[in-house]
């Protein structure tokens, strides 16, 4: 029987086969011979091996290269070693430092060391006591902080020295942003320059976050301007373990200081001591990857066994490689029959278990926390930050059961949810409960889905929620360099540090706050920076102090607030400038009195109403919120919680109102008692159909006031998804064109007997009774917008003076045309203004994430104003949109934004209106007064603010809803 090479023979071939007598002999005598020559062999073969041995030149057997085994040995003391951060004080100079760049003296500067004074123990460091704002000199030389004091002489230092006066504004070490997809998923958004995820695989620890970068990414240079010097640029979220992430600064070639233009030369450690990488859990992988009965995962079981496989091959191949390295070490290379067993795809990976890198992992949910953490502890590996983590302020012990000897951070938006289901649940009290509780919170970006060039102001709402000034500040500083594992080189003011520096125009946890210059590793970023008129203000000795958070809301019909300084409920605001002592009454659950209210006052005296003192006391109109999807959507990406939109559908918001849901109580609470929405046409931001009016506190559509317009205004989207419905920007515009042109001449009666059609609707436009809105960014479209308006409007008054039109109540005047989103608007405010077009811009700052805005203008100390600064000054009639529905806890700070950086052409109530009156005054909306009588008597909706609601940590203490009567109050 025949057998393949290297088999081993069937059972049925072994079979005992019958003695042979007449051999027998013969082959006793074979084998005595063959034993006596395989004898002799083995004694010529042990001789040569002895003579070998005591050869100094003998020559090894193997056949493997010597070269390269012992190149496996020495990676072998690699494999074993444990990176540690990198040293600051002692460096004469930065490994970055560029020769030939001039020392730097920055003279007058208010200054934030990062750290307490010196003695002060860790238990009131944590209670942040031994912080504060320092006057002091600071020098730059060879790319390092070299001496922080005051009086530092300019004449004592070398004569080529730079010399930058701070006037006394506030200096800080350089923002770092430790979750960014800067240059990897670059801006404005194009498939080609898209390299955030590698979705050829869920699990891809050997890709690299450093082969995809775009250096002429021009939001590098954006988030640089508001005081960014460092980035972790991460992959993306899709995959279970999506690659090695690099941390950069940004300095991009020698416009920044740089010799070279590389992507090397961003890695803000050249050694590379650390190594990165990015893991995801929860919903991305599953949605990307999953598909039943092919292949996984479609589940976060499915997760898990992806997550603990991979650490399997990893610790196998760290086993092998130990094993080979033991074996090496103790007999020499020259005895081994192998080189080192070595896989790229698990390289990475096996380098996490060997403690080589700092793991970041993307995880909301306390399920996802959960079974991370077991990860940790079984296959033994530390998590220096999990990332978004909503829900880690609920199970801080979890945490504290990572493996390690430090628990990880959570990298935290402050506000920002609702957008998913994993992110349904979460709170903007998160850092405040975290910090409490002993972890470490960190502010992030995420860019480009938040714009970190206000990074900073993230930090500066946790602030406002309650997490103490020091550990805000240190969440965009100290916090995130001591994860990164530069926690002896940047967060700091101290000598030795990487100079990476930013000097405020304001208090950087301040609202608008952005910084007048930018030095990194000694270098000013901006030539000619615009510098935004601000007045100077300087900053307490010791930081401030906590602001307080409402625990409690009770409903009230009557209630008495003292200590109001200003109300802005009457026409008369507008004169309001000073501070006055004013007393407010509630009573019935409308305002009866504002002023000294002696009479009043007398009265509740009798019936124990509550009086609530308050401490500068604001009195507001309600915000209104116009351009979300408030009223239609509960969760932005479950399509079972969302009303659905299609371009191929035109239809009414009035109909697919769903009250009572988690954004709609959060609207309320933060004074937001009205809302616009609209049906989407295919995403959130763009609408096609008739928006509705109604109360955020409403529980259903048939509840009293709880509508307060059915048809607001007909809205179109021409945006770049303009596409999915029309293939082409011209042809929408030129479809929308012909709808106008045809409704004028539509038959009336037509109309009448389904007033609810689009033609309809279009037929309201015509005749001025219903405003046209567009979602639209490109100037080039706003112009074929306005050209159409000059065509339809000419069409309308043809009609008119004819007599041909079948509507007798046709606008001689033309049609209400109003912007909605508008980042290119400012470059046509001068004609805008002309037509009569009203923007509403959402978002309130573009930072060029689509074509479509590519001209955006950015802010200071980049561009000089945004766009609506640019719209005011033209005389455009302008008000604040919010894009994503999280953001309603924001509209007094975004407000606040402009009011701050408007260089003193606006006041608070200006400021005010933009989030309140100006949508109605823009669409032509004809409502109920909010001012009522003589300083708003007999109103119902009102918010009572302690604090500017145009100021980080205004705490809101009751709010109007006009709904049911009653106040809700905070206490």
């Amino acid at each position: 029987m025949e057998y393949g090479k290297g088999e081993l023979p069937p059972y049925s071939a072994v079979a005992v086969a019958a003695p042979d007598w007449r051999g027998r002999w013969s082959i006793r005598r074979s084998r005595g011979v063959k034993f006596f020559a395989l004898a002799c062999l083995a004694f010529i073969v042990y001789a040569q091996w002895r003579q070998m041995e005591s050869h100094p030149g003998h020559v090894s057997v193997s056949k493997l290269s010597i070269d390269r085994l012992s190149e496996d040995l020495r990676t072998c003391s690699k494999l074993r070693s444990q990176p540690r951060d990198p040293i600051g004080f002692g460096r004469e100079r930065n490994a970055r430092y560029v020769d030939g760049y001039k020392p730097t003296l920055i003279k007058n500067a208010t200054i934030w060391v990062g750290e307490p004074v010196e003695g002060t123990s860790a238990d009131d460091a944590r209670a942040g006591k031994g912080y504060s704002w320092v006057n002091a000199d600071v020098l730059l030389e060879y790319g390092l902080i070299k001496e922080v004091r005051k009086g530092i002489d300019a004449n004592s230092l070398p004569s080529d020295t730079l010399v930058w006066d701070a006037k006394g504004r506030q200096l800080t070490s350089g923002i770092i942003d430790m979750h960014s997809h800067t240059g990897v998923d670059s801006l404005p958004g194009l498939v080609g320059n898209d390299d955030t995820n590698e979705m050829g695989s869920n699990i891809t620890p050997y890709v690299r976050s450093i082969d995809g970068i775009n250096l002429f990414d021009h939001q590098i240079q954006v988030i640089k301007s508001g005081g960014v010097t460092t980035s972790l640029v991460l992959p993306g979220s899709s995959n279970n373990i999506g690659g090695e992430a690099f941390v950069i600064k940004h300095a991009v070639g020698k416009p920044d200081g740089r010799n070279e233009t590389s992507i090397t030369d961003l890695l803000a450690d050249p050694d590379r001591n650390w190594r990165y990488i990015k893991m995801a859990c929860g919903e991305n992988s599953k949605r990307t990857y999953g598909k039943a009965g092919e292949h996984g995962p479609v589940s976060r079981l499915g997760e898990s066994w992806e997550f603990r496989h991979a650490f399997e091959q990893a610790a196998k191949l760290i086993q092998a490689q130990n094993d080979w390295c033991s074996v090496a070490e103790s007999v020499g290379v020259e005895a081994l029959d192998s080189y080192l067993p070595q896989d790229l795809q698990w390289e990475t990976l096996g380098a996490v278990l060997r403690g080589q890198v700092h793991v970041n992992t993307h995880c909301y949910t306390v399920a996802d926390l959960e079974a991370f953490v077991d990860h940790t502890n079984e296959f033994k590996f530390p998590v220096r930050a999990f990332h978004h983590a909503h829900q880690t302020y609920l199970v801080p012990e979890v945490l504290k059961r990572a493996w390690g000897d430090s628990p990880p951070a959570s990298a935290l938006f402050a506000d920002n949810m609702w957008y998913k289901a994993e992110a349904y649940i979460g709170s903007e009290y998160a850092g405040k409960v975290l910090y409490e509780n002993g972890l470490t919170p960190i502010y992030v970006s995420d860019n480009p889905v938040l714009n970190a060039q206000h990074v900073v102001f993230e930090a500066a709402k946790a602030f406002g929620y309650g997490l103490p000034y020091h550990a805000a500040l240190a969440s965009v500083t100290t916090a995130p360099a001591e994860r990164l594992g530069f926690g002896e080189r940047l967060g700091k003011i101290k000598p030795g540090f990487d100079a990476d520096i930013a000097v405020w125009d304001s208090d950087p946890l301040s609202v608008g706050a952005t910084p007048v210059q930018v030095w990194i590793d000694g270098t000013a970023q901006f030539e000619d920076p615009v510098e935004l008129k601000k007045p100077f203000v300087p900053p307490p000795s010791s930081p401030p102090g906590v602001p307080a958070v409402a625990e409690e809301a009770v409903n009230e019909r009557d209630v008495v607030f003292t200590g109001v300084s200003k109300s802005f409920l009457s026409s008369k605001a507008k004169q309001v400038s000073e501070s006055q002592d004013l007393t407010v009454v509630i009573s019935g659950g409308k305002i009866a009195c504002v002023g000294t209210c002696k009479t009043e006052i007398e009265s509740v005296a009798k019936s124990g109403t509550k009086i609530i003192s308050l401490q500068n006391g604001y009195l507001t109109k309600p915000f209104t919120i116009f351009g979300s999807l408030l009223g239609l959507n509960a969760i932005d990406a479950e399509r079972a919680t969302d009303n659905g939109g299609s371009p191929e559908i035109f239809s009414r918001g009035a109909d697919g109102l769903a009250l009572d849901t988690k954004k709609l109580h959060y609207a309320q609470k933060y004074g937001v008692t009205r809302a616009i929405s609209a049906p989407k046409y295919s995403s959130a931001g763009t609408y096609q159909g008739t928006s509705v009016g109604f109360r955020t506190a409403a529980k259903h559509a048939l509840e009293k006031d709880a509508v307060f317009a059915e048809d607001v205004a007909v809205h179109y989207t021409l945006d770049l998804s303009a596409k999915q419905g029309s293939t082409s920007i011209s042809n929408a515009v030129s479809a929308l064109r012909h709808k106008l042109l045809e409704a004028i001449d539509a038959d009336a009666t037509a109309a009448a007997a389904d007033p609810f059609t689009e033609a309809a609707f279009l037929a309201k436009v015509i005749n001025g009774a219903l405003p046209l809105v567009i979602t639209v960014h490109s100037a080039d479209t706003i112009a074929a917008l306005l050209r159409l308006k000059s065509v339809v409007d000419r069409a309308i008054a043809s009609a008119h003076s004819s007599g041909g039109s079948s509507s007798s109540s046709s606008s001689s005047s033309g049609i209400l045309l109003v912007i909605i989103g508008g980042a290119e608007s400012f470059l046509l405010a001068d004609e805008l203004a002309a037509a009569g077009v009203g923007v509403v811009l959402s978002p309130l700052l573009s930072y060029r994430t689509t074509w479509d805005q590519r001209r955006a203008l950015t802010g200071a100390p980049l561009t000089n104003g945004t766009a609506v600064d640019w719209l005011l000054d033209a005389g455009v009639r302008v008000a604040i949109g919010i894009e994503e529905d999280w953001l309603v806890r924001d509209a007094g700070l975004l407000a606040g934004i402009v009011y701050r950086n408007s260089g003193g052409k606006i006041g608070e109530s200006e400021a005010l209106e933009l989030v309140a009156g100006s949508v109605y005054d823009i669409l032509g909306l004809k409502t109920e007064s909010a001012e009522g009588g003589d300083e708003g008597v007999g109103v119902e909706e009102f918010v009572v603010f302690e604090g500017s609601p145009l100021e980080v940590g205004a705490r809101i203490r009751a709010v109007g809803s006009g709904i049911g009567g009653a106040v809700t109050v905070f206490v």
